[in-house]
């Protein structure tokens, strides 16, 4: 079966990576209307596509109809169109992060059924080769360590050479965006001081694929015992750990490197009997190889796979709508990374004997708060 889809949301990782692939899987999918707040954007974005529905507002685009399934790309929360994509009969793959507050994902998985899932959560180093290949082995985990080297984005999309940024957006029209996140924000954490802020925004938008890895490897991270956050040249890190719920320990560092040469991330599963490393190269390149490092008593074994871990997203997204395939991350997993950002912005206020606010006050005090 062939999946009519609209697209909402026209930024980079539409222009880099959904829009192509897309296009390339014309087996599965046939992109059916597209929509994007820029009108010059949707525009070009459409002729280039050959898509006939044009839309620069996403409530139009879902009332038009004429699709199975809607991907959304959007910046920000994505909940209220979620919600209203869900209410109206659509599937929907959604890119990180569901949602910045609890009560939003509770709302979502109100239309959600169990047994016939229509939500996927866009965590697409779930479905990488490299990861799958790891994931199922029987292993007692000692420990997960996982480094983020992140230079800039500009540099990181050099080779795309994308046209500048629209200007055709009204300024009220990111104003209403803005005002928007920034209550939500404060529904999460209150009025958090910039640093708790920025820590809780870094886990929902980087992080949070990380935090997506330990729930496939070992079960997802139990709780957050430690976390600071400091700056250095070139941008901030981010340093986090806390207990495994399969046993044994985390620890994240994150580190935003403006000039960095290039993205890497690291992620290496110490077990009884060996270890996993996987490298992840930029995720917007496409065809770039992940590398999957398998240390045992036998000895090394290097496994490298050049499919993109987006593509195989989307043949599971097709799977999900068509055959009732579950989704490796839907409104569960993408709930439990918000608590556990909340969870990290709780641990470093109290480092300065702060609470927070909002919803990740009913979260428990850390131990010694």
């Amino acid at each position: 079966m062939r999946l009519k889809v609209a697209v909402a949301g026209l930024g980079v990782i539409a222009q880099t990576v959904h829009l192509p692939l897309l296009e390339r899987r014309g087996d599965l999918f046939e992109v059916v209307a597209l929509c994007d707040l820029s009108e010059s954007l949707t525009a070009r974005m459409a002729d280039r596509y050959g898509v006939a529905g044009r839309y620069t507002d996403v409530t139009e685009m879902l009332d038009a109809g004429g699709f199975d399934a809607v991907i959304v790309l959007t910046s920000g929360s994505h909940g209220r169109v979620v919600v209203d994509a869900l209410k109206r009969g659509y599937a929907v793959l959604c890119e990180k992060p569901l949602a910045y507050t609890r009560a939003e994902a509770a709302e979502i998985a109100e239309l959600e059924d169990p047994e016939r899932p229509r939500l996927m959560v866009g965590y697409m180093k779930q479905y990488d080769p490299a990861v799958q290949r790891a994931a199922g082995r029987p292993a007692d985990v000692r420990a997960i360590q996982v480094t983020v080297l992140h230079p800039s984005d500009s540099s990181q999309l050099a080779f795309a050479r994308l046209p500048a940024p629209p200007a055709d957006v009204p300024a009220e029209v990111i104003g209403r965006l803005r005002t928007g996140e920034d209550e939500l924000i404060r529904a999460a954490i209150g009025d958090a001081p910039p640093q708790a802020r920025g820590l809780y925004m870094t886990i929902l938008n980087s992080i949070c694929h990380d935090l997506s890895l330990l729930r496939l490897l070992a079960g997802g991270a139990a709780d957050v015992d430690h976390v600071t956050t400091w700056p250095g040249p070139g941008g901030r890190s981010v340093e986090m750990a806390g207990p495994l719920r399969a046993g044994g320990r985390y620890a994240i560092h994150w580190h935003y490197l403006e000039d960095y040469p290039a993205y890497r991330e690291t992620v290496a599963v110490h077990h009884a009997t060996g270890t996993f490393e996987v490298v992840f190269p930029t995720p917007y390149l496409l065809g770039a190889s992940t590398l999957l490092t398998d240390v045992s008593a036998e000895g090394s074994l290097a496994f490298g796979d050049v499919t993109p871990s987006f593509e195989r997203e989307l043949a599971a997204f097709h799977a999900m709508v068509t055959s009732g395939v579950p989704p490796l991350t839907g409104v569960p997993g993408a709930l439990e990374d918000i608590v556990t950002a909340q969870q990290a912005v709780t641990r470093l206020l109290a480092l300065d004997g702060l609470t927070p606010g909002g919803e990740a006050r009913a979260e428990k005090a850390p131990d010694g708060a």
